[in-house]
């Protein structure tokens, strides 16, 4: 038996060493999951310094939620 179920919510990390690298990881998996009528709920970020790489390393969280129906 196959069996699809909707997913409602949705929360995925991401990290890069610049903002520019965070942003197109970002804007990569949205558009990835809007196939599954996902949309952005709401994204939390921070900048903070990494002395293991001696550099800003940038992170993101993006909630997604199903589409509402119109």
């Amino acid at each position: 038996m196959f069996n699809l179920e909707l997913i409602h919510d949705k929360i995925e990390l991401f990290e890069a060493y610049d903002a520019k690298t965070l942003e197109k990881k970002m804007d990569q998996q949205i558009e990835n999951n809007k196939a599954l009528l996902l949309e952005v709920s709401s994204v939390t970020h921070n900048v903070v310094y990494s002395p293991i790489a001696e550099k800003m390393l940038y992170t993101a969280i993006v909630h997604f939620k199903a589409k509402q129906q119109k």
